[in-house]
């Protein structure tokens, strides 16, 4: 699997395609933001309708990312559920899913401002964690260090060979790492954009999920709007 390896706070960790991250030392996996039940949710208040799989296309991806490192330890950083009890509305297939994902390991539930109280479900539910030299919790904090948080949902756009690229993204500079969102339909916020273009010292990073990810610098002035063809600038 490709993989972009960095190291942050004497930790050396490995940037996932699909989001997560992967610390070998500590045999751990971290995912942001999976927003389980998000679908039944904006359904049950009239929302956006989105389609009904959206838990059983994260729990895919998730599946075949612990198969892949082997974690023995898996940290979920916040809004793992999209409402507080949701947990308990999700198709039992889906809850016996998650269940078998965490026999054997050490699964701990981060709470985050969709998810404040403890699922209904296995693992232990705390409000930050801290393993050797990270600590790990929903939200970035002002004055923090070696913190490793959720929550913005981060994604950089790009202009490449005149073609605008959007991908999720982490952002990494000398005191946190910021985690894209892990979970299916949760969209995004753009890097260059507030608050996520101050919190972010200078020289941070950027890290794009996708295939292959890659590294860049963190994007901070917003591109100029798409100009329509055929028109011309002034």
């Amino acid at each position: 699997m490709n993989t972009h390896d960095f190291r942050f706070h004497g930790a050396d960790l490995r940037a996932m395609p699909s989001g997560a991250l992967h610390w070998p030392g500590e045999d751990l996996l971290v995912v942001s933001d999976l927003h389980f039940g998000k679908s039944a949710r904006l359904s049950a208040v009239g929302g956006a309708a989105l389609p009904p799989y959206e838990t059983r296309e994260t729990l895919l991806k998730l599946d075949a990312d612990l198969e892949a490192t082997q974690a023995s330890q898996v940290i979920c950083l916040g809004d793992s559920f999209d409402a507080i009890g949701i947990a308990d509305e999700l198709p039992e297939d889906d809850r016996l899913w998650i269940l078998r994902l965490q026999a054997g390991r050490r699964w701990i539930w981060i709470e985050g401002n969709h998810d404040p109280d403890p699922a209904a479900l296995g693992g232990t539910h705390l409000a930050e964690a801290r393993i050797g030299p990270l600590l790990f919790r929903h939200i970035a904090q002002e004055g923090a260090s070696a913190e490793v948080s959720g929550h913005y949902h981060p994604k950089a756009l790009l202009n490449l060979r005149g073609r605008r690229l959007s991908r999720p993204c982490f952002l990494i500079d000398a005191v946190r790492l910021i985690m894209p969102a892990y979970g299916a339909y949760t969209g995004g916020l753009r890097c260059d954009r507030a608050p996520l273009n101050t919190m972010m010292g200078d020289g941070a990073t950027a890290i794009l999920t996708g295939p292959k990810p890659c590294a860049l610098p963190m994007p901070r002035r917003a591109l100029p709007a798409a100009v329509p063809p055929g028109t011309m600038r002034r």
